[in-house]
């Protein structure tokens, strides 16, 4: 096995280079790499954790994005949130989300509470 010399990235440059290897690592994909994809990746989501965090989803829009990926539509949530009516004016944001409705979410479409429930509402302090 040959060794490979993985540097911490430290830089905007180092981390294109990471992107880069990463990039050539995957397109040989025969497995001999593995170790050193491994570690750039881990390097990799810690330098965007750092420098180029995203925020979280909204609500709605993780609700959306877990439809989509599941295959299913607005009418799937009736049976969690109440009825057609309710499904409607929760994804046209006229109606907040519920604890019930939060609870039935996580636990049908297995997305986390926290997303569900929102950041704080700065208004509110």
């Amino acid at each position: 096995m040959t060794a490979v010399t993985v540097h911490p990235i430290r830089t905007e440059a180092d981390y294109r280079a990471a992107l880069t290897r990463i990039e050539q690592l995957m397109a040989t994909n025969d497995g001999t790499t593995d170790d050193e994809l491994e570690v750039l990746s881990a390097l990799v989501e810690a330098w965007e954790e750092r420098h180029h965090p995203m925020d979280p989803p909204s609500p709605l829009d993780a609700i959306r994005f877990r439809l989509e990926q599941q295959g299913l539509g607005a009418e799937d949530l009736a049976p969690l949130m109440g009825g057609p009516a309710v499904v409607t004016d929760v994804l046209a944001g006229r109606r907040d989300l519920t604890v019930p409705m939060i609870r039935a979410l996580r636990d049908t479409l297995g997305l986390s509470a926290d997303v569900l429930v929102g950041p704080p509402d700065a208004s509110a302090a």
